[in-house]
């Protein structure tokens, strides 16, 4: 099969956040039509202390309900996703990470997402508020550290629900057994 013919982008809709566009392929004896949701990249980190790690509770809207994260968001233009990372971590937690590790690299979709998604790791960070404190109320509810052991059952029990975090938890579980 030859590589198809990829028409130009037709923006359908855009915000500050995302934009959605169409594209067709023509693959010679058919043609399919896409429509892509670009939101960018994103990075977050998983900061570990000892057999546990830090998780936020953010509200979300397609479940209708509190979800258990990692920290992380969108990479803004011209900063790298370890920045972006460090970044999100003490905008939602008041935590300021330092020497982040790549822990994993993945695309969440390979035809109509388009979110290339970095995430890292550290066990080394600061307070820059109080342990307990709600970094930015208006995005993070909580911040909590929880046993990996318990996060992977949470995973399982259907209460770490987010891809993301999903990943970057069980990479971390696979990486640390091989260490």
């Amino acid at each position: 099969m030859r590589p198809p013919q990829i028409g130009p982008r037709q923006i359908v809709y855009k915000d500050k956040y995302q934009q959605i566009y169409r594209v067709t392929a023509d693959f010679g004896s058919f043609t399919k039509e896409y429509f892509v949701r670009d939101s960018g990249q994103r990075a977050g980190v998983l900061v570990v202390e000892e057999e546990s790690v830090l998780l936020v509770r953010q509200y979300r809207l397609l479940i209708d309900s509190l979800s258990w994260e990692i920290p992380g968001g969108k990479v803004d233009d011209g900063e790298t996703p370890e920045a972006a990372a460090i970044r999100e971590c003490l905008e939602e937690t008041g935590v300021l990470c330092r020497n982040l590790k790549p822990l994993i690299f993945f695309h969440p979709g390979l035809d109509s997402l388009h979110n290339p998604t970095h995430l890292f790791y550290t066990g080394e960070y600061e307070y820059r508020e109080q342990p307990g404190a709600v970094s930015n109320p208006q995005e993070t509810v909580q911040r909590v550290w929880v046993p990996l052991t318990r996060c992977v059952d949470m995973i399982f029990a259907r209460q770490i629900v987010d891809s993301f975090s999903i990943l970057a938890l069980l990479s971390y579980q696979t990486l640390i057994r091989r260490l």
